[in-house]
């Protein structure tokens, strides 16, 4: 590739408007030739410019100087030749200066390094500079690192006394300087090692020493910042060396284009695209412990630092947590996919509590190591003959007892208005489990539709070889679906536990998912009002988990589709997967690993890992922004809640400025019921702080209130005849019913650890049971 590709790609960046060029984020990085286009001069808004390492030669175009908006300007590992021009002076909202490794004529360093007065990071390394360097350059105000190793300046090095506050680092190893007048104020680090000065003056002076040197900003590794220690859930900043409290977690790359873990320049710029990307300053971002795991993923230890200070604040945690975790920070293209685990992260307020001594905690931490050797032997002992004993009983027909009566002989869950279904039973309805039958499947296993004798239809969720719990577990799993009886959640029929089987049995849905709705793919047309009563449904079924279960229920899993709809279109809450119990009131909260699926999770419990019934909550307000826009949380790198946010505009009192996000079957419908309310009460949904957001009961409320105002009912059990005026004739609103017609199977998990029953399929003719 020559220059006047390069030219073609300025043209078009700048006909596109975008501001960033990086080098090493391009496909056809290497085999660049040729020189620098003029061209780029005209890239007026251009603020970040990395072309690093590609191999350009000729010189630096002096038309550079007109980008009055460049911050960053990288040009180091090139062959660029010719004289540094004179012209960069005139960019003065410089920021970071790169130009390392080229081949520039030998000169003095340039009059205007000491007049860029938002300067923060210089480095000139293996250069061709020469003579004395100018006195003014420590004390610009934003200094902060000097990097001119390998270069040939000489004479006496002037440091004065007006050094900046922020200076870190001084680097002019491997020069020719023989003497220096150290400033009174100078207490950062000056390295000399390789200079005259070092074999007389200051052979046995901390600047001559090997062992202070640092390598920043750009180090895959914390700086060696001397002998400072931290505690143990503090970390060295690389920028400062003094302790903070860095966010941090593991990062996943699925599909590197590299394998060798060695070459320090591909983490360079993985550094380099996180602290520009995600807002931080150079050097704040340490990458640690690359390797390669069982499942041959990429995994490197990621530690944030934050710019001023020791800890980061609330915001700026939900920032740097959902752009990782949401993918919404692209890396460079040859790390290709990742994913992002993210370390709990501990606030000011939460580091409280009295000190203790270290002996004191190597003593307590000796006895709970004695402690739990014994403990581990004991429980060891006690799990082989726990798994001799379940091995013993399984033989001989695990839960025997188990009757179609639902009575307790010794061993049966007490189930409420669940039944007892043999494995031949549920075999006979499926037509063996045939293929045709099957209707979805997941990490879990498969779900089958099944027709009984009796004509009723049946969803039946079938765990595969290898994924089903323990007797006992699993026997608690069904207790707790059997008591959790309301209008709006999928009802448990029965279950199967037999012949080393595992199955739940659930009501079937014909009207499939409210996800499939909005997106067209059942064929329903729903209305304004129709939206509204779902809304209504699923929140009652929500507030009747949170506050009438016993214990209160979080469903910790609340998306789209898993809200069905029925054959009157009453929406049902579905699988309780993910559910977790609140037992302890008195806490109000769950602590547990975070799950749910991306784009619905609740920043709060992502950060603190602490599971409230406001999680569910904001769930919900991301479903309610879905009714109003038809589109999913997140979609091409945008999130619906920041999208809403943003277009939000009050003063226009019919569509709240929402017109262009809106989903079109509604948007040109006139006076939409109570739509202004409905959306200012999906944003108090999603506020980021929980106790922000109203409770589901009173979610529940504020949507009678909005259909109430309206003359509308707000009974969502209405009989099928009613249900049938409000909605029309269902062959009017649906002339192609997506049941009379064979659909392939569905998917209808959205991750490996959400498994539930979608329903929206018809009965074919070959499950009748034979």
């Amino acid at each position: 590739m020559n220059g006047n590709s390069l030219l073609f790609l300025s043209s078009t960046i700048h006909l596109l408007k975008l501001a960033t060029i990086c080098c090493r984020d391009l496909s056809f990085n290497k085999g660049l030739t040729g020189s620098l286009s003029s061209s780029l001069g005209d890239l007026q808004k251009l603020n970040i410019l990395i072309l690093a390492g590609c191999g350009f030669s000729g010189n630096i175009p002096d038309e550079l100087g007109s980008l009055t908006e460049l911050s960053f300007l990288l040009f180091d590992g090139n062959r660029i030749k010719g004289t540094i021009p004179d012209t960069l002076g005139l960019v003065q909202t410089l920021e970071v200066l790169d130009l390392s490794n080229n081949s520039f004529q030998s000169s003095e360093a340039p009059t205007w390094f000491s007049t860029l007065q938002s300067l923060t990071t210089l480095i000139v390394e293996y250069g061709s500079l020469q003579g004395p360097l100018p006195q003014t350059l420590f004390s610009l105000p934003q200094i902060q690192e000097v990097k001119l190793r390998n270069n040939a300046f000489n004479n006496t090095l002037i440091m004065g006394n007006s050094i900046g506050q922020q200076l870190q680092l001084v680097d002019l190893q491997n020069n020719q300087i023989s003497t220096i007048t150290l400033g009174s104020k100078l207490t950062n680090t000056l390295i000399l090692i390789g200079n005259p000065v070092c074999a007389s003056a200051l052979a046995n002076t901390e600047y001559c020493q090997l062992e202070q040197q640092t390598a920043r900003p750009y180090s895959t590794s914390l700086a060696n910042c001397g002998t400072t220690s931290c505690s143990p859930d503090q970390k060295l900043n690389p920028q400062s060396c003094n302790c903070a409290y860095p966010y941090g977690g593991t990062l996943y790359f699925r599909g590197p284009l590299f394998r060798e873990l060695s070459n320090a320049n591909i983490f360079h710029s993985l550094e380099m695209s996180m602290w520009m990307k995600l807002g931080l300053t150079p050097g704040s971002v340490s990458l640690q412990n690359p390797f390669f795991n069982l499942d041959d993923y990429l995994q490197v230890q990621l530690q944030l630092f934050p710019t001023g200070g020791k800890y980061f604040n609330r915001t700026e945690i939900l920032r740097l947590g959902f752009a990782l975790s949401n993918q919404t920070y692209k890396p460079p293209s040859e790390f290709g996919p990742y994913y992002f685990i993210a370390a709990p992260y501990f606030f000011p307020d939460e580091h409280g509590g009295t000190s203790i001594s270290s002996r004191a905690i190597i003593g307590i931490a000796i006895g709970c190591g004695v402690l739990v050797l014994v403990l581990v032997g004991l429980g060891a002992y006690a799990v082989r003959q726990k798994k001799r004993a379940e091995k013993a009983i399984g033989l001989s027909k695990p839960f025997a007892s188990w009757a179609p009566s639902g009575k307790d002989s010794g061993g049966a869950p007490q189930l409420k208005g669940a039944r007892w279904f043999s494995y031949d039973e549920l075999k006979k309805c499926t037509n063996n489990f045939s293929q045709n039958n099957e209707i979805g499947y997941g990490g879990y296993g498969k779900v089958y539709k099944g027709l009984l004798s009796g004509g009723q239809l049946l969803a039946i969720k079938r765990a595969q070889q290898g994924s089903t719990q323990g007797g006992l577990e699993f026997k608690t799993e069904i207790e707790l679906l059997s008591r959790v009886h309301h209008k709006n959640l999928v009802g448990l029929v029965g279950f199967c536990f037999e012949q080393g089987e595992q199955m739940l049995v659930y009501e079937f849905m014909p009207n499939g998912t409210l996800k499939e709705s909005l997106s067209g793919k059942s064929g329903i047309h729903l209305d304004w009002k129709r939206r509204l009563r779902i809304t209504l449904g699923s929140a009652r079924g929500l507030a009747y988990l949170h506050d009438l279960a016993d214990p209160p229920i979080i469903h910790r899993d609340v998306k789209s589709t898993n809200i069905l709809l029925d054959e009157n279109l009453t929406a049902k809450v579905a699988d309780f997967g993910l559910s977790k119990l609140v037992s302890d009131s008195s806490k109000g909260h769950v602590s547990t690993q975070v799950k749910g699926t991306l784009g619905y999770l609740d920043p709060e419990y992502y950060m603190t890992q602490q599971l409230t019934e406001k999680s569910d909550v904001y769930s919900f307000g991301v479903v309610m922004l879905e009714l109003v826009t038809a589109r999913q949380p997140i979609e091409k790198g945008k999130y619906i809640v920041r999208e809403v946010r943003l277009a939000m505009n009050k003063s226009n009192e019919e569509d709240y400025g929402l017109r262009e996000l809106m989903d079109p079957t509604i948007r040109d419908v006139s006076n939409l019921t109570g739509f202004v309310s409905f959306v200012d009460l999906a944003m108090q949904c999603v506020e980021e702080s929980a106790a922000d957001r109203p409770t589901m009961s009173e979610v529940v409320k504020t949507l009678e209130t909005i259909l109430q105002n309206d003359g509308l009912t707000t009974n969502s059990t209405s009989s099928a005849s009613s249900s049938a005026t409000e909605f029309g004739s269902m062959k009017s609103v649906r002339p192609r019913h997506p049941y009379n017609d064979a659909l392939p199977k569905k998917d209808v998990s959205d991750s490996a650890d959400a498994f539930e029953y979608s329903g929206g399929y018809t009965v074919s003719a070959k499950v009748e049971p034979k």
